[in-house]
Protein backbone atom coordinates (compact mmCIF):
# COMPACT_ATOMS: atom_id res chain seq x y z
CA UNK A 1 0.00 0.00 0.00
CA UNK A 2 1.28 3.49 -0.34
CA UNK A 3 1.09 6.37 2.16
CA UNK A 4 -1.85 7.95 -0.38
CA UNK A 5 -4.49 4.63 0.98
CA UNK A 6 -3.06 3.62 4.20
CA UNK A 7 -2.37 5.18 7.91
CA UNK A 8 -2.64 4.67 11.45
CA UNK A 9 -5.70 3.49 13.41
CA UNK A 10 -8.20 6.01 14.69
CA UNK A 11 -8.67 9.77 13.93
CA UNK A 12 -5.86 11.83 11.73
CA UNK A 13 -3.95 13.43 14.26
CA UNK A 14 -2.82 16.90 11.21
CA UNK A 15 -5.57 18.75 11.37
CA UNK A 16 -4.97 20.27 7.33
CA UNK A 17 -5.45 16.45 6.74
CA UNK A 18 -8.48 15.44 8.46
CA UNK A 19 -10.33 18.58 7.12
CA UNK A 20 -9.56 17.14 3.64
CA UNK A 21 -10.82 13.76 4.26
CA UNK A 22 -14.43 15.48 6.11
CA UNK A 23 -14.90 17.52 2.93
CA UNK A 24 -14.60 14.71 0.77
CA UNK A 25 -17.05 12.40 2.87
CA UNK A 26 -19.57 14.93 3.21
CA UNK A 27 -19.98 14.31 -0.49
CA UNK A 28 -20.59 10.63 -0.70
CA UNK A 29 -24.04 12.12 1.87
CA UNK A 30 -24.73 14.63 -1.42
CA UNK A 31 -24.36 11.97 -3.80
CA UNK A 32 -26.36 9.32 -2.68
CA UNK A 33 -29.34 11.64 -1.23
CA UNK A 34 -31.06 12.13 -4.71
CA UNK A 35 -31.20 8.38 -4.61
CA UNK A 36 -33.28 8.50 -1.52
CA UNK A 37 -35.06 11.75 -2.27
CA UNK A 38 -35.91 11.67 -5.98
CA UNK A 39 -36.44 7.38 -6.34
CA UNK A 40 -37.85 6.41 -3.40
CA UNK A 41 -39.67 9.44 -1.71
CA UNK A 42 -41.39 10.21 -5.33
CA UNK A 43 -40.82 8.47 -8.49
CA UNK A 44 -40.24 5.08 -8.15
CA UNK A 45 -43.33 3.56 -5.89
CA UNK A 46 -46.23 5.57 -8.23
CA UNK A 47 -44.19 4.32 -11.26
CA UNK A 48 -43.84 1.09 -10.21
CA UNK A 49 -46.93 0.11 -9.24
CA UNK A 50 -48.30 1.43 -12.13
CA UNK A 51 -45.99 -1.09 -14.11
CA UNK A 52 -47.60 -3.64 -12.08
CA UNK A 53 -51.49 -2.08 -13.00
CA UNK A 54 -50.62 -2.32 -17.00
CA UNK A 55 -49.08 -6.34 -15.99
CA UNK A 56 -52.30 -6.87 -14.22
CA UNK A 57 -54.74 -5.97 -17.58
CA UNK A 58 -57.11 -4.26 -15.10
CA UNK A 59 -56.66 -6.91 -12.13
CA UNK A 60 -55.59 -6.28 -8.84
CA UNK A 61 -52.91 -8.62 -8.92
CA UNK A 62 -49.74 -9.39 -10.04
CA UNK A 63 -48.43 -12.91 -9.98
CA UNK A 64 -44.45 -13.52 -10.32
CA UNK A 65 -43.99 -17.08 -9.62
CA UNK A 66 -47.53 -18.02 -8.74
CA UNK A 67 -47.83 -15.48 -5.55
CA UNK A 68 -50.62 -12.84 -5.44
CA UNK A 69 -49.40 -9.20 -5.00
CA UNK A 70 -51.41 -6.73 -5.13
CA UNK A 71 -50.78 -4.12 -7.81
CA UNK A 72 -50.75 -1.16 -5.13
CA UNK A 73 -48.19 -3.41 -2.81
CA UNK A 74 -45.55 -4.25 -5.19
CA UNK A 75 -43.59 -1.38 -3.99
CA UNK A 76 -43.70 -1.21 -0.14
CA UNK A 77 -43.11 -5.39 -0.37
CA UNK A 78 -39.83 -4.73 -2.68
CA UNK A 79 -38.82 -1.82 -0.40
CA UNK A 80 -39.02 -4.89 2.30
CA UNK A 81 -37.16 -6.95 0.52
CA UNK A 82 -34.29 -5.20 0.00
CA UNK A 83 -33.64 -4.64 3.25
CA UNK A 84 -33.58 -8.18 3.95
CA UNK A 85 -31.06 -8.35 1.40
CA UNK A 86 -29.38 -5.83 3.16
CA UNK A 87 -29.30 -7.70 6.59
CA UNK A 88 -27.49 -10.44 4.80
CA UNK A 89 -24.96 -8.19 3.08
CA UNK A 90 -24.19 -6.38 5.14
CA UNK A 91 -22.27 -8.38 7.72
CA UNK A 92 -20.60 -9.74 4.76
CA UNK A 93 -18.75 -6.56 3.67
CA UNK A 94 -18.13 -4.96 7.43
CA UNK A 95 -16.34 -8.38 8.12
CA UNK A 96 -14.31 -7.92 4.43
CA UNK A 97 -13.86 -4.28 5.44
CA UNK A 98 -12.76 -4.62 8.78
CA UNK A 99 -10.53 -7.90 8.22
CA UNK A 100 -8.78 -6.17 5.36
CA UNK A 101 -8.32 -2.71 6.17
CA UNK A 102 -10.03 -1.48 2.34
CA UNK A 103 -12.96 -0.36 2.76
CA UNK A 104 -12.91 2.26 -0.08
CA UNK A 105 -12.43 -0.31 -2.81
CA UNK A 106 -15.95 -1.88 -1.20
CA UNK A 107 -17.29 1.72 -0.55
CA UNK A 108 -16.65 1.90 -4.68
CA UNK A 109 -17.82 -1.55 -5.33
CA UNK A 110 -21.60 -1.22 -3.01
CA UNK A 111 -22.49 2.66 -4.49
CA UNK A 112 -21.28 1.78 -8.37
CA UNK A 113 -23.63 -1.21 -7.70
CA UNK A 114 -26.52 1.15 -6.37
CA UNK A 115 -25.87 4.16 -9.01
CA UNK A 116 -25.75 1.64 -12.03
CA UNK A 117 -28.79 -0.50 -11.16
CA UNK A 118 -30.48 3.32 -11.10
CA UNK A 119 -29.47 4.43 -14.04
CA UNK A 120 -30.84 1.33 -15.56
CA UNK A 121 -34.45 2.56 -14.16
CA UNK A 122 -34.50 4.37 -17.55
CA UNK A 123 -35.39 0.95 -19.39
CA UNK A 124 -39.07 0.62 -17.04
CA UNK A 125 -41.66 1.09 -18.89
CA UNK A 126 -44.54 -0.97 -20.19
CA UNK A 127 -45.30 -3.84 -17.71
CA UNK A 128 -41.84 -4.20 -16.89
CA UNK A 129 -42.78 -3.82 -13.15
CA UNK A 130 -40.77 -7.27 -12.35
CA UNK A 131 -37.50 -5.32 -13.49
CA UNK A 132 -38.19 -2.13 -11.75
CA UNK A 133 -38.80 -4.24 -8.64
CA UNK A 134 -35.46 -5.99 -8.99
CA UNK A 135 -33.83 -2.82 -9.53
CA UNK A 136 -35.24 -0.97 -6.52
CA UNK A 137 -34.11 -4.33 -4.68
CA UNK A 138 -30.12 -4.09 -5.60
CA UNK A 139 -30.07 -0.07 -5.34
CA UNK A 140 -31.87 -0.09 -1.85
CA UNK A 141 -29.63 -2.77 -0.67
CA UNK A 142 -26.43 -1.16 -2.48
CA UNK A 143 -27.16 1.79 -0.75
CA UNK A 144 -27.18 0.07 3.02
CA UNK A 145 -24.27 -1.15 2.31
CA UNK A 146 -22.31 1.64 1.10
CA UNK A 147 -24.04 3.93 4.28
CA UNK A 148 -22.64 1.26 6.66
CA UNK A 149 -19.02 1.92 5.29
CA UNK A 150 -19.56 5.53 5.07
CA UNK A 151 -20.55 5.96 8.61
CA UNK A 152 -17.79 3.68 9.97
CA UNK A 153 -15.47 6.49 8.56
CA UNK A 154 -16.72 9.07 10.64
CA UNK A 155 -14.86 8.23 13.93
CA UNK A 156 -12.04 8.33 11.89
CA UNK A 157 -11.69 11.36 10.16
CA UNK A 158 -13.02 13.26 13.42
CA UNK A 159 -12.33 13.95 16.86
CA UNK A 160 -14.65 13.25 19.32
CA UNK A 161 -15.53 16.71 20.01
CA UNK A 162 -16.01 18.13 16.57
CA UNK A 163 -17.71 14.68 15.74
CA UNK A 164 -21.36 16.15 15.86
CA UNK A 165 -20.57 18.85 14.00
CA UNK A 166 -18.76 16.49 11.12
CA UNK A 167 -21.76 14.55 11.31
CA UNK A 168 -24.65 17.26 10.89
CA UNK A 169 -22.83 19.53 8.08
CA UNK A 170 -23.24 15.50 6.19
CA UNK A 171 -27.11 15.28 7.01
CA UNK A 172 -27.06 19.12 5.39
CA UNK A 173 -24.87 18.17 2.49
CA UNK A 174 -27.39 15.43 1.86
CA UNK A 175 -30.74 17.70 2.48
CA UNK A 176 -28.96 20.42 0.14
CA UNK A 177 -28.76 17.89 -2.70
CA UNK A 178 -31.97 15.93 -2.36
CA UNK A 179 -33.45 19.80 -2.40
CA UNK A 180 -31.43 20.92 -5.47
CA UNK A 181 -32.24 17.91 -8.07
CA UNK A 182 -36.26 18.05 -7.28
CA UNK A 183 -35.91 21.58 -8.11
CA UNK A 184 -34.62 20.17 -11.55
CA UNK A 185 -36.90 17.31 -11.53
CA UNK A 186 -40.14 19.15 -10.58
CA UNK A 187 -38.96 21.70 -13.80
CA UNK A 188 -38.53 18.53 -16.28
CA UNK A 189 -42.09 16.39 -14.97
CA UNK A 190 -43.85 19.77 -14.76
CA UNK A 191 -42.91 20.98 -18.81
CA UNK A 192 -42.56 17.85 -19.84
CA UNK A 193 -44.95 18.53 -23.04
CA UNK A 194 -42.73 21.29 -23.58
CA UNK A 195 -39.30 19.36 -24.02
CA UNK A 196 -41.05 17.01 -26.28
CA UNK A 197 -41.22 14.05 -23.51
CA UNK A 198 -44.62 12.07 -22.43
CA UNK A 199 -45.10 11.84 -18.62
CA UNK A 200 -43.65 8.31 -18.49
CA UNK A 201 -40.40 9.82 -19.98
CA UNK A 202 -40.07 12.53 -17.93
CA UNK A 203 -40.23 9.98 -14.84
CA UNK A 204 -37.51 7.20 -15.96
CA UNK A 205 -35.50 10.28 -17.05
CA UNK A 206 -35.78 11.98 -13.22
CA UNK A 207 -34.98 8.07 -12.03
CA UNK A 208 -31.73 7.74 -14.62
CA UNK A 209 -30.43 10.99 -13.53
CA UNK A 210 -30.28 10.04 -9.63
CA UNK A 211 -27.98 7.14 -10.04
CA UNK A 212 -25.78 9.45 -12.66
CA UNK A 213 -25.48 12.11 -10.02
CA UNK A 214 -24.76 9.52 -7.61
CA UNK A 215 -21.90 8.31 -9.40
CA UNK A 216 -20.59 11.28 -10.40
CA UNK A 217 -20.44 12.67 -7.16
CA UNK A 218 -19.11 9.55 -5.38
CA UNK A 219 -15.26 10.36 -6.84
CA UNK A 220 -14.94 13.14 -4.67
CA UNK A 221 -15.11 10.66 -2.03
CA UNK A 222 -13.60 8.12 -3.22
CA UNK A 223 -10.66 10.34 -4.03
CA UNK A 224 -10.10 11.73 -0.46
CA UNK A 225 -10.88 9.44 2.25
CA UNK A 226 -8.46 6.71 3.10
CA UNK A 227 -8.04 3.08 3.88
CA UNK A 228 -6.37 2.51 6.89
CA UNK A 229 -4.06 -0.22 8.72
CA UNK A 230 -5.48 -2.47 11.27
CA UNK A 231 -3.81 -3.74 14.16
CA UNK A 232 -3.09 -7.70 14.00
CA UNK A 233 -5.28 -9.68 15.62
CA UNK A 234 -5.00 -10.53 19.16
CA UNK A 235 -3.15 -12.89 20.76
CA UNK A 236 -1.08 -13.06 16.86
CA UNK A 237 -3.92 -14.98 15.40
CA UNK A 238 -4.69 -15.05 11.90
CA UNK A 239 -8.06 -12.47 10.88
CA UNK A 240 -11.19 -14.90 9.93
CA UNK A 241 -11.06 -16.74 7.00
CA UNK A 242 -13.99 -16.49 4.63
CA UNK A 243 -16.57 -13.79 4.15
CA UNK A 244 -19.95 -15.62 4.83
CA UNK A 245 -18.45 -17.07 8.39
CA UNK A 246 -15.99 -14.04 9.03
CA UNK A 247 -18.93 -12.09 8.66
CA UNK A 248 -21.33 -13.57 10.97
CA UNK A 249 -18.93 -14.14 13.14
CA UNK A 250 -18.32 -10.68 13.58
CA UNK A 251 -21.88 -9.99 13.93
CA UNK A 252 -22.65 -12.64 16.73
CA UNK A 253 -19.18 -11.03 18.70
CA UNK A 254 -20.50 -7.75 18.45
CA UNK A 255 -24.09 -8.52 19.69
CA UNK A 256 -22.39 -10.84 22.41
CA UNK A 257 -20.37 -8.07 23.52
CA UNK A 258 -23.34 -5.56 23.64
CA UNK A 259 -24.78 -8.11 26.31
CA UNK A 260 -22.20 -6.66 28.44
CA UNK A 261 -23.95 -3.22 27.75
CA UNK A 262 -27.53 -4.14 27.69
CA UNK A 263 -27.98 -0.20 28.19
CA UNK A 264 -26.80 -0.04 24.68
CA UNK A 265 -28.63 -2.56 23.56
CA UNK A 266 -32.11 -1.04 25.22
CA UNK A 267 -31.34 1.88 22.95
CA UNK A 268 -30.40 0.39 19.77
CA UNK A 269 -33.74 -1.64 19.99
CA UNK A 270 -35.63 1.41 20.95
CA UNK A 271 -33.90 3.38 18.26
CA UNK A 272 -35.00 -0.29 15.56
CA UNK A 273 -38.69 0.39 16.32
CA UNK A 274 -39.27 4.26 15.62
CA UNK A 275 -36.81 4.34 12.89
CA UNK A 276 -38.71 1.65 11.45
CA UNK A 277 -41.88 3.67 11.36
CA UNK A 278 -39.32 7.05 10.31
CA UNK A 279 -38.27 5.28 6.95
CA UNK A 280 -41.80 4.26 6.23
CA UNK A 281 -43.41 7.21 6.33
CA UNK A 282 -40.68 8.62 4.15
CA UNK A 283 -40.94 5.60 1.42
CA UNK A 284 -44.91 5.52 1.65
CA UNK A 285 -45.37 9.05 1.65
CA UNK A 286 -45.91 9.70 -1.97
CA UNK A 287 -47.58 6.01 -2.80
CA UNK A 288 -49.90 7.38 -0.22
CA UNK A 289 -50.62 11.34 -1.51
CA UNK A 290 -50.97 9.90 -5.14
CA UNK A 291 -53.31 6.84 -5.03
CA UNK A 292 -55.47 7.41 -1.44
CA UNK A 293 -55.37 11.53 -2.06
CA UNK A 294 -55.48 11.83 -5.56
CA UNK A 295 -52.92 14.20 -5.94
CA UNK A 296 -50.43 14.75 -8.73
CA UNK A 297 -47.08 14.52 -9.12
CA UNK A 298 -46.07 18.14 -9.17
CA UNK A 299 -48.08 18.50 -5.42
CA UNK A 300 -45.69 15.40 -4.50
CA UNK A 301 -42.70 17.00 -5.27
CA UNK A 302 -42.88 20.23 -4.48
CA UNK A 303 -43.71 18.85 -1.16
CA UNK A 304 -40.61 16.67 -0.58
CA UNK A 305 -38.70 19.59 -1.90
CA UNK A 306 -39.96 21.65 1.49
CA UNK A 307 -39.52 18.35 3.40
CA UNK A 308 -35.83 18.83 2.31
CA UNK A 309 -35.55 22.47 3.02
CA UNK A 310 -37.03 22.58 6.49
CA UNK A 311 -35.39 19.14 7.66
CA UNK A 312 -32.28 21.37 7.88
CA UNK A 313 -34.26 24.15 10.12
CA UNK A 314 -35.57 21.30 11.85
CA UNK A 315 -32.18 19.11 12.66
CA UNK A 316 -30.60 22.89 13.95
CA UNK A 317 -33.67 23.43 16.15
CA UNK A 318 -33.98 20.19 17.62
CA UNK A 319 -29.99 20.26 18.03
CA UNK A 320 -30.59 23.63 20.16
CA UNK A 321 -33.35 21.93 21.85
CA UNK A 322 -31.31 19.23 22.89
CA UNK A 323 -28.66 21.55 24.14
CA UNK A 324 -31.29 22.83 26.89
CA UNK A 325 -33.52 19.87 27.11
CA UNK A 326 -31.27 16.93 26.09
CA UNK A 327 -31.26 14.56 23.37
CA UNK A 328 -33.78 11.92 24.96
CA UNK A 329 -36.10 14.24 25.55
CA UNK A 330 -36.06 15.84 22.45
CA UNK A 331 -36.30 12.62 20.69
CA UNK A 332 -39.04 11.91 22.84
CA UNK A 333 -41.19 14.93 21.97
CA UNK A 334 -40.57 14.20 18.40
CA UNK A 335 -41.67 11.12 18.41
CA UNK A 336 -44.99 12.31 19.78
CA UNK A 337 -45.09 14.47 16.93
CA UNK A 338 -44.27 11.91 14.66
CA UNK A 339 -47.63 10.30 16.14
CA UNK A 340 -49.75 13.24 15.54
CA UNK A 341 -48.60 13.37 12.07
CA UNK A 342 -49.31 10.15 10.64
CA UNK A 343 -53.32 11.05 12.88
CA UNK A 344 -53.31 14.04 11.09
CA UNK A 345 -52.47 12.06 8.03
CA UNK A 346 -55.40 9.69 8.31
CA UNK A 347 -57.52 12.53 7.97
CA UNK A 348 -56.35 14.46 5.17
CA UNK A 349 -59.06 14.78 3.08
CA UNK A 350 -58.20 14.08 -0.63
CA UNK A 351 -57.45 16.45 -3.57
CA UNK A 352 -56.62 19.31 -0.52
CA UNK A 353 -52.35 20.16 -1.52
CA UNK A 354 -52.26 23.14 0.84
CA UNK A 355 -52.80 20.37 4.26
CA UNK A 356 -50.49 17.74 2.40
CA UNK A 357 -48.11 21.01 2.53
CA UNK A 358 -48.91 21.35 6.51
CA UNK A 359 -48.30 17.66 7.00
CA UNK A 360 -44.75 17.67 4.71
CA UNK A 361 -43.80 20.54 6.80
CA UNK A 362 -44.22 18.57 10.18
CA UNK A 363 -42.46 15.62 8.61
CA UNK A 364 -39.54 18.19 7.66
CA UNK A 365 -39.01 19.90 10.74
CA UNK A 366 -38.71 16.50 13.13
CA UNK A 367 -37.09 14.16 10.37
CA UNK A 368 -33.80 15.55 10.40
CA UNK A 369 -33.52 16.12 13.87
CA UNK A 370 -34.87 12.86 14.65
CA UNK A 371 -32.25 10.83 12.77
CA UNK A 372 -29.09 13.14 13.62
CA UNK A 373 -30.10 13.26 17.32
CA UNK A 374 -30.26 9.49 17.56
CA UNK A 375 -27.06 9.37 15.97
CA UNK A 376 -25.15 11.56 18.55
CA UNK A 377 -27.30 10.22 21.37
CA UNK A 378 -26.04 6.52 20.44
CA UNK A 379 -22.39 7.76 20.46
CA UNK A 380 -22.58 8.49 23.90
CA UNK A 381 -23.21 4.83 24.69
CA UNK A 382 -20.84 3.42 22.70
CA UNK A 383 -17.08 1.95 24.64
CA UNK A 384 -14.31 3.43 23.61
CA UNK A 385 -12.27 1.98 21.02
CA UNK A 386 -15.13 -0.02 19.31
CA UNK A 387 -16.73 3.00 17.92
CA UNK A 388 -17.05 1.19 14.29
CA UNK A 389 -17.87 -1.76 15.81
CA UNK A 390 -20.84 -0.70 17.42
CA UNK A 391 -21.85 1.76 14.43
CA UNK A 392 -21.74 -0.81 12.00
CA UNK A 393 -24.64 -2.57 13.92
CA UNK A 394 -26.22 0.91 14.58
CA UNK A 395 -26.01 0.89 10.83
CA UNK A 396 -27.81 -2.66 10.31
CA UNK A 397 -30.77 -1.15 12.56
CA UNK A 398 -31.04 1.83 10.91
CA UNK A 399 -30.88 0.36 7.53
CA UNK A 400 -30.83 -3.33 7.63
CA UNK A 401 -33.65 -4.04 9.51
CA UNK A 402 -36.30 -1.32 8.49
CA UNK A 403 -38.08 -3.94 6.79
CA UNK A 404 -41.12 -4.29 8.85
CA UNK A 405 -42.67 -1.45 8.45
CA UNK A 406 -43.00 -1.25 4.72
CA UNK A 407 -44.16 -5.10 5.21
CA UNK A 408 -47.00 -3.57 8.01
CA UNK A 409 -47.84 -1.19 5.29
CA UNK A 410 -48.67 -3.34 2.63
CA UNK A 411 -50.00 -6.08 4.13
CA UNK A 412 -53.10 -3.55 6.03
CA UNK A 413 -53.53 -2.14 2.50
CA UNK A 414 -53.25 -5.63 1.30
CA UNK A 415 -55.82 -7.08 3.39
CA UNK A 416 -58.09 -3.62 3.64
CA UNK A 417 -57.65 -1.89 0.63
CA UNK A 418 -57.44 1.17 2.32
CA UNK A 419 -53.93 3.27 2.25
CA UNK A 420 -55.69 5.31 5.35
CA UNK A 421 -55.43 2.18 7.38
CA UNK A 422 -51.73 1.06 6.44
CA UNK A 423 -50.45 4.43 7.21
CA UNK A 424 -52.52 4.66 10.74
CA UNK A 425 -51.40 1.49 11.18
CA UNK A 426 -47.43 2.42 11.60
CA UNK A 427 -48.50 5.14 14.83
CA UNK A 428 -47.31 1.75 16.33
CA UNK A 429 -43.66 1.87 15.69
CA UNK A 430 -43.70 5.22 17.21
CA UNK A 431 -45.45 4.42 20.51
CA UNK A 432 -43.29 1.16 20.86
CA UNK A 433 -40.73 3.38 20.09
CA UNK A 434 -41.30 6.20 22.65
CA UNK A 435 -42.11 3.71 25.58
CA UNK A 436 -38.84 1.64 25.00
CA UNK A 437 -36.95 4.57 24.82
CA UNK A 438 -38.33 6.29 27.83
CA UNK A 439 -37.52 3.62 29.63
CA UNK A 440 -33.61 3.71 29.03
CA UNK A 441 -31.49 5.49 31.14
CA UNK A 442 -28.85 7.06 28.93
CA UNK A 443 -27.02 8.66 31.25
CA UNK A 444 -26.22 5.25 33.03
CA UNK A 445 -25.42 4.05 29.71
CA UNK A 446 -22.59 6.63 28.94
CA UNK A 447 -20.89 5.79 32.69
CA UNK A 448 -20.99 2.19 32.26
CA UNK A 449 -19.75 2.55 28.27
CA UNK A 450 -16.28 4.81 30.02
CA UNK A 451 -17.71 7.96 28.93
CA UNK A 452 -17.75 11.52 30.06
CA UNK A 453 -21.57 12.14 30.62
CA UNK A 454 -22.57 15.45 29.69
CA UNK A 455 -24.69 17.53 31.51
CA UNK A 456 -27.70 17.40 29.14
CA UNK A 457 -28.05 14.28 27.60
Amino acid sequence: MTAETTGPEGPITDPAGRLREQRGWYFYDFACSVYSTSVVTVFLGPYLNSLAKTAAHGGDHVRPLGIPIHVDSLFAYAVSASLVVAIVAMPLVSAAADRQGRKKPLLAASAYVGAGATTCMFFLKDDRYLLGALLLVVANAALAVSMMLYNSYLPQISEPEERDAVSSRGWAFGYTSGALVLVLNLVLYSAHDSFGLGEGEAVRICLASAGLWWGAFALIPLRRLRDRRLPPPAGGGEAPRGAVGGGWRQLRATLTDMRNHPKTLAFLLAYLVYNDGVQTVISQAAVFGENELGLGKTTLITAVLLVQVLAVAGALAMGRLARTHGAKRTILGALVVWTFILLAGYLLPAGAPVFFYFLAAAIGLVMGGTQALSRSLFSHTVPEGKEAEYFSAYELSDRGLSWLGPLVFGLVNQLTGSYRAAIISLVIFFVAGFVLLARVPVREAAREAGNAVPDRI
